[in-house]
């Protein structure tokens, strides 16, 4: 996968791509990013990006000239349809499943806006994504397309030491994380649940699994309204309720 990142600061993703998972997936080739600055790209001899809004208003807009051009830039003839994800208070709100379904992408390009917004052409013309990380309002979009780069990147083959790990995070499989231990098994008079240590497998997913779907029904009971639940669950979910 090739991320590119179009941005009027791009060192702001030194440090979050120079470290752990990102720069070690980047370093065995999982993927392969480019920060650009679309300032570079303006044709205004003042090197100005944003202009005030028609119509009047506060605030500037991102003008679509440089944007274009990046873009244009950037595509290559291999692949010259890639996904164009603006990162934008008005997108859908990103999710472990828009994790996975951008994972499967072979060029993402991420736009950051700042400003009062963008040139709506850029968002009819060039978008094929519209994505926000929650319900308020950052200084610009490179907060949020960091968060969602790096879940996309832990997801591609081969960047995490256990490929178990993915499949089993909180949201992937519908339902929270179950609890984790480790060692030491006691600790400040905290033990260790027993199970965990009987070396009986299929017990111990019994328990995680139930460990996971009583933490989802008392965190995200929301979750619970799109999973289709299974008898077992359905016992498991009474007994709490009339508990």
């Amino acid at each position: 996968m090739h991320i590119d990142i179009l941005t009027l600061f791009p060192e702001m993703f030194q440090g979050v791509f120079n470290q752990s998972i990102l720069k070690r997936a980047a370093d065995k080739g999982a993927f392969s990013y480019q920060t650009v600055n679309f300032r570079d790209y303006t044709t205004n001899k003042h090197q100005k990006v944003d202009d005030y809004p028609y119509g009047g208003g506060a605030g500037l807009v991102l003008t679509p000239q440089p944007i274009f051009d990046a873009i244009d830039d950037i595509r290559t003839p291999q692949n010259n349809k890639p996904r164009v994800v603006l990162m934008c208070p008005q997108g859908e709100t990103f999710t472990q499943k828009k994790a996975e379904e951008l994972a499967k992408e072979e060029h993402l390009i991420f736009i950051c806006g700042h400003y009062e917004g963008y040139d709506e052409r850029i968002r009819q013309e060039l978008i094929t994504d519209e994505i926000s990380i929650g319900d308020y309002v950052l200084t610009g979009g490179e907060l949020g397309a960091m968060v969602v780069t790096d879940s996309v990147v832990r997801l591609l083959p081969g960047v995490l030491g256990n490929e178990q790990s993915a499949p089993e995070d909180s949201f992937s499989s519908g339902l929270l994380e179950h609890p984790h231990y480790t060692r030491p098994a006691e600790f400040r008079g905290h033990q260790v649940p027993e199970i965990l240590m009987s070396g009986n497998h299929a017990k111990i997913e019994e328990w995680r699994h139930y460990e996971s779907l009583k933490r989802t029904f008392l965190r995200r009971p929301d979750l619970l309204e799109q999973r289709e639940l299974t008898k077992q669950e359905k016992a498991w979910i009474d007994e709490w309720q009339n508990s």
